[in-house]
């Protein structure tokens, strides 16, 4: 146990020096061109789908959870949020980039998910507007605003709409947030790799790569429910299986796919209809699992 402990820390404090000017750069561009992309999407109108699906892709934290709110104003589509959720980086760069992994396999990752969050991301709204006939809902910032009781819906201009609805702001410049990222991914990546260690210990290797060897379809329906849980962690765990060597790269992409980091839990938080974001979340879950199993069998590596 004392080795596995060992390991793990060695691990993870080699890591900490290339997280944290990661993180140092992830903060100077989000605070340089958060509102920018939001805005970008909000007059994008039907092609929504497409650049939420590639500005989602860019290395900051808060598009997620600024996508959830803009959809709350119904200020984008339905198509676009799912688009943004399923293109959403969160960990993996970092991740990536602290283990060196070869800068081929990184572009190839961002891009299958900006070309897979974009085709489901208008499939849905095409579906919706033309097979089901729904009208979207118009935009309605004042209504989001009464019900976050932030006092603001009286006075509210389209200039300032965006400025509102990005919640995701610095008040301590960029060392600070760098750090404390830092601090939070270093130590799921120590809980990660401590846990990983006790399995393969206990378990052993071969018995984990044979599980998910020979099962891989049921590690893509489970790498799918992992990367639903509401946290960074989610996708540290599922990168650290992949580089790990423990799931398959299809398996890696559903859980990334589903992994929206906070984008979901502000969902809940901001969005009234219960029913509507279960949906949301369902649909995420069955075409990321649907895009891993093809994945899968017609063996995209």
């Amino acid at each position: 146990m004392q080795d596995i402990i060992l390991d793990a820390f060695i691990d993870t404090v080699k890591l900490i020096p290339f997280l944290f000017v990661t993180y140092l750069a992830m903060e100077y561009l989000e605070g340089h061109t958060e509102g920018k992309f939001a805005a970008v999407v909000k007059k994008a109108g039907r092609l929504g789908p497409f650049w939420g699906s590639l500005l989602g892709a860019f290395p900051q934290c808060g598009f997620s959870a600024a996508a959830a709110n803009l959809f709350a104003g119904r200020v984008v589509t339905v198509g676009t949020v799912i688009a943004i959720f399923m293109s959403t980086s969160d960990e993996l760069i970092p991740i990536f980039l602290s283990e060196k992994v070869e800068a081929s396999l990184l572009i190839k990752t961002l891009v299958i998910k900006v070309i897979v969050g974009c085709f489901w991301g208008f499939a849905i709204d095409v579906v919706r507007r033309v097979l089901l006939k729904i009208v979207p809902e118009e935009t309605n910032i004042r209504r989001f605003c009464e019900r976050e009781n932030c006092h603001c819906a009286e006075y509210i201009t389209n200039k300032e709409e965006l400025h509102h609805l990005s919640d995701h702001r610095h008040h301590h410049g960029i060392l600070f947030p760098a750090l404390r990222h830092t601090f939070q991914i270093s130590a799921f990546v120590f809980a990660v790799n401590l846990a990983l260690g006790f399995v393969i210990e206990t378990v052993g290797i071969e018995s984990v790569s044979k599980f998910t060897a020979d099962k891989p379809l049921l590690s893509i329906v489970i790498m799918g429910l992992i990367g639903l849980i509401p946290n960074c962690g989610a996708s540290v765990a599922i990168t650290q299986l992949f580089l790990g060597n423990m799931i398959s790269f299809s398996a890696m992409i559903t859980g990334l796919l589903t992994g929206a980091g906070v984008g979901l839990m502000v969902l809940f938080r901001v969005n009234a209809s219960l029913r509507e974001n279960l949906t949301i979340m369902t649909v995420l879950y069955v075409i990321s699992v649907v895009t891993g199993v093809a994945m899968q069998m017609t063996g995209v590596l």
